[in-house]
């Protein structure tokens, strides 16, 4: 196990750990212009700042290196979607973590501090989120993750701070450090030997679902995620697709399906889909009762999409991990259940009752 890391006992940069913030940006000059100055004055001094760009259309490139020349930038000859974008990137890259950043994400000064700290603690610990919360309205929690991911037994995701849509106030209630099922990857720092070794994010995937899966080979594999609370950034949220869009609501969908496939047993797969693809097909009609003839749309083509990938995808990634970790975050019953049926709103009234 690692020594606890102290960093009033390190005289210099080099004995940190070195920290490589990614950000895979695709025509995301404007956020790169507002949030890098804040990035580039973090504390954590063994730090280097990488943009990974997804064959941009528009000029970030160029305005990296005119603006921001402190920035190193790989780029990635075609748009290779989140999952690829990173694997190509994070290959070319040499650091003792990675973090994976959202272009839209400001940082506060001792964001990166906290979360090494507790990593160097304990060798087990694979990944790591800090606290997300609104840029846009900051007592809040942000959807993507707040103050830990979790997942329910028919695999979707919530997080304390965030049921579906309903979003928590932040008042102090989650502020532990704590094993978590999943780390958000708009914030996301996880080790790069056992990131590769555990075959990265799943390029199928394209976006979207990607980091819930890559985190529960992690955790099958033997490892830990983990939310650092003491570490807190702020994510606008919908950067590259809105919430409400239909390709979207198709990958979130899809993707999630084929985690599911994925990660539980045959014995497990033969009742929680069915019953997971009941659910969705009462979300899908919900939809199109109430206008959104896209969304059933979407819906029904990521149920297609995925009987496809089961009876037809030779790719399908099989890697070679011992399955025998135990979960953490996962929650032994139906989110969707509790809130739209008991419609309980906040984290603690699902998982602890209160």
């Amino acid at each position: 196990m690692s020594q606890p890391f102290n960093s009033e006992a390190h005289t210099g940069n080099a004995s940190l750990p070195l920290v490589a913030v990614v950000i895979l940006n695709w025509n995301g000059k404007a956020y790169l212009e507002q949030f890098l100055p804040a990035l580039l004055a973090s504390s954590y001094p063994n730090k280097k700042i990488i943009v990974a760009d997804n064959a941009s259309t528009d000029d970030s490139v160029s305005f990296l290196k005119t603006s921001f020349p402190a920035v190193e930038i790989v780029i990635n000859k075609t748009n290779e979607g989140f999952a690829k974008g990173y694997n190509s990137a994070l290959k070319k890259i040499q650091a003792d973590y990675y973090v994976l950043l959202n272009s839209d994400v400001e940082v506060t000064p001792g964001w990166i501090e906290p979360v090494i700290r507790l990593m160097e603690s304990d060798a087990s610990i694979a990944a790591c989120q800090p606290k997300i919360k609104a840029f846009k309205n900051k007592h809040q929690f942000e959807y993507a993750g707040a103050s830990g991911g979790w997942l329910d037994e028919f695999g979707y995701p919530f997080s304390r701070g965030r049921i579906f849509d309903y979003v928590e106030d932040d008042n102090g209630q989650y502020e532990d450090a704590v094993p978590c099922f999943w780390a958000s990857g708009a914030a996301m720092f996880v080790r790069p030997g056992l990131y590769h070794n555990t075959g990265g994010l799943d390029e199928y995937f394209f976006a979207h679902q990607e980091e819930i899966d890559l985190c529960w080979r992690l955790q099958l594999a033997g490892y830990k995620i983990y939310v650092q609370p003491k570490s807190v950034v702020y994510h606008i949220g919908g950067g590259t697709l809105p919430k409400e869009n239909n390709l979207k609501v198709f990958l979130n969908f899809r993707n999630n399906l084929i985690m599911l496939a994925k990660n539980i047993s045959f014995s497990e797969a033969i009742w929680r889909l069915p019953i997971r693809m009941g659910l969705d097909t009462i979300a899908a009609w919900k939809g199109l009762l109430g206008g959104s003839g896209g969304y059933f749309i979407a819906i029904a083509r990521a149920h297609l999409h995925f009987i496809k990938w089961c009876l037809f995808d030779k790719k399908r990634s099989v890697f070679p991990l011992s399955k025998t970790g135990k979960l953490n975050g996962l929650y032994k019953g139906s989110a969707v259940w509790q809130h739209f049926v008991k419609k309980k709103t906040k984290f603690s009234e699902i998982v602890i009752g209160k």
